[in-house]
């Protein structure tokens, strides 16, 4: 009798740690800035297959779904206010929380290299005190933005491009940028786009290459400018309340997938982009090349607009900033 009851104490005892455990499991929740035919809410989905993988009966990420949930320029301040625990959304989507977070745009090194440098630990800092959020990942990096244009562009004498005839779409990450360049600018969603270019409200956009056709946008733009400018900025990153109330395991999980989706990311990005820009070339689209002293201003200009505009915001950390994200 003794020993019956000390069994069935036992085997209490082991299925209440059972029990525990599986109520320490966390559902996170998510939302991405694209739509999920889009290259990078692929990535991001990815991404959270390996964290549910690894994260089995202590941290999940259930996504909620793109900017049809919550539009994306207001995904940062969702985040924030907690109304949304993880997001998936670059940098220049949420600049007015954080200006600082155009560093990762004007950045001339890889992620890795702004791990190993500081800069990393300098961005969590930036972000836990503005934004209320913690980094995970910086994904999906190492290329650039290109111009696109609906008309064959007219080039210049010194290799360059006349910038005046074009009505583009942008981003509020490079406005300022295409604004020093004599562009007429609109600010749009991508959602908005396909019809924008459709009815001939604008004739040019801007966007990496990487992604650029789920949206159908080649259909209209049929050149594509080279070289790239800027760096792509999306991140990964939680709020930094739920963050902090997670279990040292739950974070360990969360941090060593991040970190290692992080080169994967890179790697696969990198090649796929080559495989959409030469896709888009065979169904037509032509590349124009600036050159010379037209090209030198257009990348010079696009370097300083990024750091200016940091400056006029606040410049309290730009030149810590600057010394660990550019070469």
């Amino acid at each position: 009798m003794q020993r019956a009851l000390k069994l069935a104490a036992a085997l209490g005892l082991v299925l209440m740690s059972a029990g525990s455990s599986l109520a320490e499991e966390v559902t996170l929740n998510a939302v991405h800035f694209t739509p999920a035919q889009n290259s990078y809410a692929k990535s991001f989905l990815k991404y959270v297959d390996e964290v549910n993988a690894a994260g089995k009966g202590v941290v999940q990420i259930k996504v909620r779904g793109g900017p049809e949930v919550i539009p994306s320029g207001q995904q940062g301040q969702a985040q924030k206010n907690g109304l949304i625990d993880m997001i998936n959304t670059p940098a220049g989507q949420y600049l007015e929380i954080v200006p600082e977070g155009e560093a990762f745009s004007a950045s001339t090194k890889k992620p890795a290299e702004i791990r190993k440098n500081g800069g990393w630990d300098l961005m969590q800092k930036i972000f836990g005190e503005k934004a209320n959020a913690h980094l995970l990942a910086h994904v999906d990096a190492g290329t650039g933005f290109n111009i696109f244009t609906v008309d064959e562009p007219k080039r210049t004498p010194d290799g360059g491009m006349d910038w005046s005839d074009l009505k583009i779409r942008a981003s509020p990450l490079y406005r300022q940028f295409f604004e020093t360049l004599g562009m007429t600018v609109i600010v749009l969603p991508p959602g908005e786009v396909y019809t924008a270019l459709e009815r001939g409200v604008i004739n040019a956009n801007a966007y990496p290459v990487f992604g650029y056709a789920s949206f159908g946008w080649d259909k209209f733009t049929k050149y594509r400018v080279d070289p790239t400018f800027f760096q792509t900025d999306v991140l990964i990153s939680m709020n930094k309340d739920k963050w902090d109330s997670l279990s040292p395991e739950a974070q360990k999980i969360l941090t060593d997938v991040s970190i290692k989706y992080e080169e994967e990311s890179l790697e696969t990005v990198q090649a796929q982009n080559t495989k959409e820009a030469e896709a888009m070339i065979a169904k037509g689209q032509k590349v124009f090349e600036l050159e010379g002293k037209g090209r030198e201003e257009f990348l010079a200009k696009a370097a300083k607009a990024s750091w200016d505009r940091m400056e006029q915001r606040d410049p309290t950390y730009v030149p810590e900033l600057k010394k660990l994200f550019q070469n």
